[in-house]
């Protein structure tokens, strides 16, 4: 078992995502986040491929402090579902003028989605596949994912 014993009573249920982010736990999530997703994603694929299964993983994942965003999109096969995040979110408010939780979000907001809402042109960037996405005070950064060997 490669969850961390301590932490294994803290699983509740039984999904791949739910034991995912317990495994990122045990790789030191709470102190480097792009570090202990790629060292859960690398024991994933090696896990997999051990038993036959070519490609194990596809994901599009966030995780948070409170103060910054990391955010992935990675697929062993190299083609994951999309992940967006808007230019700025001036450009949401005006396209969608009667959404009043827009409207209470500062300026420097960034909103990470799944598949992109509206289509107002300019309004919204795809992530790469096998990319991270920090977003902190309000900048997005964007640096290549790749699975590291636990």
């Amino acid at each position: 078992m490669a969850v961390d014993p301590a932490l294994f009573p803290l699983v509740q249920g039984s999904t791949d995502s739910e034991y995912f982010f317990y495994l990122a736990l045990t790789y030191g999530l709470e102190y480097d986040p792009l570090t202990a997703v790629a060292r859960a994603v690398g024991l994933i694929e090696e896990t997999g491929q051990r038993h036959g299964v070519a490609s194990p993983l596809q994901m599009t994942v966030a995780t948070t402090d409170g103060e910054s965003t990391w955010a992935f999109r990675y697929s062993s096969v190299g083609d994951s579902r999309t992940l967006f995040h808007n230019t700025e979110i001036a450009t949401l408010k005006a396209q969608h003028p009667d959404h009043p939780v827009l409207h209470d979000l500062s300026e420097d907001t960034m909103v990470v989605v799944s598949e992109p809402f509206g289509d107002l042109a300019g309004a919204w960037r795809e992530i790469p596949e096998s990319t991270c996405l920090v977003v902190r005070g309000g900048r997005a950064e964007e640096s290549a994912f790749r699975p590291i060997s636990p």
